[in-house]
């Protein structure tokens, strides 16, 4: 079976089963998502959604959260990995997005890249699922199921990332790139019993 083969499957398979995809990290506008993704690194999506109300009550606005003191911001949040340097960051970031943007979270992967504690991965889920351009963020789970899938030889996010968007079609990256998180979520966990993960025996892998 031909790589190319393989990843048709892979997408036909993914549409069968998630249709339609939520956006995993609770928002309601492009700031608040690029609050949430920031906070979610090495820590779960639930646990985000679990801080981040009481956040959003009080700094929902990066104008609200400059004027948060980054020990206001860190009781907020404390509760998740690296609570200390995200609470820099996101004041860090808030002002920077008021003196550099007007308030307004930027639309460039460069400029989104600039702001404190936004890497690549965070900037191409914000311009994905804020602003519909097409972008393949590559997690842990995407990562280790592209391996597994043998649809990447890469070492890294980076390299994986490359050959993702080499593979699956342009138009279908937003989408795919939750579906394939949501199916290593619940089929082919890193740690635990795999027997669900049928995607991998139909690929004879």
């Amino acid at each position: 079976m031909t790589k190319k083969q393989r990843a048709a499957i892979v997408i036909n398979e993914l549409e069968k089963l998630y249709p339609t995809v939520p956006i995993p990290l609770d928002h309601t506008d492009p700031f608040t998502l690029l609050v949430a993704v920031a906070l979610s690194a090495q820590t779960t999506d639930r646990k985000v959604n679990q801080i981040t109300p009481a956040l959003f009550a009080v700094a929902e606005t990066p104008f609200k959260m400059q004027n948060l003191e980054i020990s206001e911001i860190k009781d907020l949040i404390k509760e998740i990995g690296l609570a200390n340097q995200k609470a820099k960051n996101l004041k860090r970031m808030a002002e920077l997005l008021v003196e550099r943007h007007d308030g307004e979270v930027p639309q460039t992967f460069e400029e989104l890249e600039a702001l404190p504690g936004v890497g690549h991965k965070t900037a191409s889920v914000v311009m994905s699922q804020a602003f519909g351009v097409p972008a393949f963020p590559v997690d842990t789970h995407i990562h280790r199921l592209m391996t597994l899938w043998k649809l990447t030889s890469g070492k890294n996010v980076q390299e994986t990332e490359r050959d993702a968007k080499k593979i699956f079609p342009r138009e279908l990256w937003n989408k795919l790139h939750l579906q394939i998180i949501f199916y290593g979520r619940e089929y082919s966990p890193a740690r635990g019993k795999r027997e669900g993960d049928f995607i991998t025996k139909m690929l004879n892998l």
